[in-house]
């Protein structure tokens, strides 16, 4: 089976609110949004912006909700997301769930990961309301497309790009959606995505019910289909393998993706510094890099923020990263997610 790759189709610069899509689809039944050529992969760097977290609360078992307000906010789109900067210094990256015509706040929602990296639980334990939290964005990677008909799968914390969508689409519109997770109580925005599916929605939890039934989700779907899923991989991977022909898929991952061709053993050298270090199988280039220069900076290792990105002077890359531009990927790298192609790779480090 061919790679996939995420599809990001950008339908016009108009906002895919409700009214205007009603407007499009009142102006013709198909709903024939122009459909451009996919633009060139990362997206361009956004300022800094200063907010208040006006509220910090729970909303479902191991999610809570931020509130982020300020003045007159750059607007966003469905499937956007914001990088947060945490007091620590850690970044992560958080999808927007609120009301893109309100410009006065931000909303998102995390997940508490327990073996995670420190980052959920920062959110989770240490921000409070008051507080005042640097945010670059909002970024769309995800964003919403026409299509005559749309699948939307989320599992857990996945609802929240996917929110927003559900509420821009027009009356009319051919869709409907699978939510699972491990239980009820743990799935966010439960009592609102049933008032907004209704019979559309197929609702999984795992403690109840097992696995989703793929197969029955995908059935009779007309050619053209947009499957949008954001979720855990054993997720994503699952909707790889049973995607209907014809259909066009659209993911927002948890993690960066792996390779298709999996890792072998390399050579790094650190042309400034003088040295040559090995970057295992299952390893990182991250990693071995600051086994020798342990001052190097670094974020949230998923190939999102830019934090450890580093020029590249010889070698082939692999680059799996979600935020370098065309022109940047000529000569540089995230080497937290990133891998080579060549047997050596070589670093203005």
């Amino acid at each position: 089976m061919p790679k996939l790759r995420t599809v990001a189709l950008v339908a016009g610069t108009a906002l895919l609110t409700r009214r205007a899509l009603r407007r499009r689809i009142q102006a013709s039944p198909l709903w024939p949004l122009p459909t451009l050529d996919p633009p060139v992969s990362g997206r361009p760097r956004s300022r800094a912006l200063r907010l208040l977290l006006a509220a910090h609360e729970t909303i479902a078992e191991g999610v809570v909700q931020l509130r982020l307000e300020g003045g007159e906010l750059p607007r966003w789109e469905p499937g956007a997301h914001l990088d947060l900067v945490l007091p620590s210094g850690l970044v992560r990256q958080y999808s927007l769930c609120g009301d893109p015509a309100d410009t006065s706040s931000y909303t998102v929602a995390t997940r508490l990961v327990e073996d995670g990296r420190g980052g959920s639980r920062e959110v989770h334990e240490q921000l409070a309301e008051g507080m005042e939290l640097e945010v670059r964005g909002p970024r769309n990677r995800f964003p919403l497309a026409a299509a005559p008909s749309y699948v939307f799968v989320a599992g857990g914390i996945g609802i929240t790009p996917i929110l927003p969508m559900l509420r821009a689409l027009p009356d009319g519109a051919d869709w409907r959606l699978l939510y699972g997770g491990r239980t009820r109580a743990s799935m966010p925005f439960l009592e609102e995505v049933r008032a907004l599916a209704g019979d559309r929605l197929t609702l999984v939890a795992e403690d109840e019910d097992g696995r989703p039934d793929l197969a029955a989700l995908f059935a009779d779907a007309p050619e053209g289909t947009a499957v949008y899923c954001c979720g855990p991989e054993g997720l994503t991977a699952a909707v790889q393998a049973r995607l209907p022909e014809g259909a066009v898929l659209h993911l927002e991952r948890f993690a960066p993706r792996l390779s298709a061709d999996g890792n072998a053993e390399f050579e790094v050298e650190l042309r400034r510094s003088g040295r040559t270090v090995t970057v295992p199988a299952g390893s990182t280039v991250l990693a071995a890099v600051r086994r020798e220069l342990p001052d190097t900076a670094y974020s949230c290792e998923q190939g999102f923020c830019g934090t450890c990105q580093q020029r590249v002077l010889e070698g082939e890359v692999e680059h799996r990263d979600e935020l370098l531009t065309d022109a940047e990927r000529a000569d540089s790298m995230l080497i937290c997610v990133s891998w080579a192609r060549s047997e050596r790779l070589v670093l203005d480090l």
